[in-house]
């Protein structure tokens, strides 16, 4: 969204915007971000050696199956000899230091507009887009559209099917 807004971008560069549960708005970061980021954190601290394990470090922070495989999709699998323990694909140290400014946008929206074609999608179970930040959501992106699947944050994870289906859809729209 900001990449949208910002007024460096070449108006050639982008024809379209799929923006998947999440809002233009500021906020804090919700603090089950935060827990998921402790539990991979001890994940690399045990230096486990299997997905099971890095499961079973997980369900203590994570009662959700789902959304646990979902974190682990993350995880590398392949041990190699210098690094005999799994290890996450994602910079935690630094996702760690900044994961307080990821509620940051750095616009307002009286000051930047974004008028291509925009398709948000809302997971119905995520409190991510919700009727106080979706009129924000309109000033930013007038020709917004916004689609809801039975899901919660993951949507794309979650529904992957109808996710793609809809996104398709929205792509080849002329």
């Amino acid at each position: 969204m900001a990449a949208a807004l910002s007024p460096d971008l070449p108006p050639e560069v982008l024809s379209k915007l799929i923006v998947v549960d999440m809002s233009p708005a500021r906020g804090p970061i919700s603090d089950e971000f935060k827990t998921y980021l402790k539990a991979m954190k001890e994940i690399e601290h045990k230096r486990v050696k299997s997905r099971k394990e890095a499961d079973d470090v997980l369900q203590a922070y994570e009662p959700d199956v789902s959304v646990r495989q979902f974190l682990l999709t993350n995880l590398d699998r392949a041990p190699t000899g210098a690094t005999p323990h799994q290890k996450f694909r994602i910079p935690l140290d630094i996702l760690d230091k900044g994961i307080d400014g990821i509620g940051d946008f750095p616009y307002e929206p009286d000051h930047r507009k974004w008028e291509g074609k925009t398709l948000f999608v809302k997971g119905s179970k995520s409190k991510y887009i919700n009727r106080r930040n979706i009129p924000i959501a309109k000033e930013y992106f007038p020709n917004m559209e916004m689609i809801t699947l039975e899901a919660g944050h993951w949507v794309h994870a979650e529904q992957p099917v109808e996710f793609v289906n809809r996104v398709s859809e929205f792509i080849l729209q002329p």
